[in-house]
């Protein structure tokens, strides 16, 4: 049927809820460090790695790690791939919700 939602169309990778998390705050912004995603998304250093890394295997996110003075500071950037594929999820889920 014409007009029907498509399922397939969900990316696994971003709808996680923590993934989706750091996609949405990055894309208001150029980066964002580790500490600030942490906060935002009330996660632990743990869980909050281990979705950064798979979004970082998918081309959709940029991590990047370098001191400032003697403190490690990781950023993490959404990349051209990554932004796109947000955007495709989104029209997903807006057609999702076009429907409900």
């Amino acid at each position: 049927m014409t007009g029907e939602f498509d399922i397939n169309r969900i990316d696994e990778v971003i709808h996680g809820r923590v993934r989706l998390g750091i996609m949405a705050v990055l894309s208001g912004v150029e980066s964002a460090d580790f500490n600030t995603l942490k906060a935002r998304l009330q996660t632990t250093d743990g869980n909050l790695s281990v979705h950064l890394r798979k979004l970082e295997d998918a081309g959709f996110v940029a991590v990047s790690k370098r001191f400032e003075g003697r403190k490690p500071l990781t950023e993490a950037a959404m990349t051209p791939v990554g932004r796109k594929a947000f955007v495709a999820y989104l029209d997903a889920m807006q057609g999702l919700v076009g429907k409900a």
